[in-house]
């Protein structure tokens, strides 16, 4: 597992990057294909796509650094370094959010019909970017033997279960059993395995692409296919299908970040899928 993908003399090609990428390339396609099926400016989606793209990125980028400000006080430097990971997906999605308003005014067209263009895109190219995640071993989930009680708590336990853990003798230790079989240890020189060295963890990366594909699958070959909804009814969709997808994530993450001893992100999924079920129900005869 190297987060590196191809070394040429000093140059550098990232995984992380590799995917953004790829997700970038396939979201603009995606886009394209929604835009003639509804008669659309197949230019004005193209162009939108940089500007969702630079957004969210940007987005994603301060929110997380925001979240973890004392450390980026001590390294300024590191606050451009996207390559060495560190972004926070509510932070992209409100990026993106801030940069299809000011887009949508500019070019006179409806902010939600932009959004429907890009949800299918935007939770796979989600999907896509967690395989750079893996490379880096980052963004990981707890040892598997952590108990489910444990994980699936509002409130996080884990540091606290997981201190009480490494205080007992190895006969204690050894009655918390690997609880599913497909555990990853991953390199020492990697976050995750310098935090668990020589321990399998769960690859909460994985398992946020496995529902994101899973999502994508339900945006785009049925919602997508709904007739007679108002504008945004994608966009609302894709909105409560990823907050569900993080919620569940969340449980297994290691290093969330927090809000008032509660994971940050499933304080704001719990609000974005209010907000979208309202919408949702003010703009449309039928949820669903």
């Amino acid at each position: 597992m190297n987060p590196v993908f191809l070394k040429l003399g000093p140059i550098e090609l990232h995984y992380y990057g590799l995917m953004y990428a790829i997700a970038f390339y396939i979201g603009i396609t995606l886009g394209k294909k929604i835009a003639k099926e509804r008669n659309f400016d197949v230019e004005l989606v193209e162009n939108y796509a940089f500007v969702a793209i630079i957004s969210g990125l940007i987005g994603g980028r301060l929110y997380y650094v925001l979240f973890n400000l004392p450390y980026y006080l001590r390294n300024p430097l590191e606050i451009p370094a996207v390559w060495h990971g560190g972004m926070a997906i509510h932070g992209g999605i409100i990026g993106g959010i801030i940069g299809t308003l000011i887009y949508a005014k500019i070019k006179k067209v409806n902010p939600l019909t932009l959004g429907d263009f890009a949800a299918g895109p935007f939770i796979l190219g989600q999907a896509i970017g967690r395989i750079g995640n893996f490379m880096n071993g980052e963004v990981h989930g707890v040892p598997t033997f952590t108990p489910f009680s444990v994980i699936f708590n509002l409130k996080p336990k884990f540091y606290e279960w997981y201190s009480y853990y490494q205080n007992l003798d190895l006969v204690e230790k050894s009655k918390y059993k690997e609880l599913v079989p497909w555990g990853v240890i991953f390199p020492e020189s990697s976050p995750a395995g310098s935090e668990f060295p020589n321990l399998p963890l769960h690859p909460a990366m994985l398992y946020e692409m496995v529902l994101n594909l899973i999502g994508f699958f339900i945006i785009w070959f049925i919602l997508r296919k709904k007739k007679n909804k108002a504008p945004g009814y994608m966009w609302w969709w894709y909105i409560i299908i990823y907050s569900i997808n993080r919620i569940i994530i969340s449980f297994f993450r290691v290093e969330d970040l927090m809000f008032f001893n509660f994971r940050a992100p499933h304080v704001i999924s719990f609000i974005l899928i209010a907000i979208s079920i309202f919408f949702l129900k003010k703009d449309n005869k039928k949820i669903f």
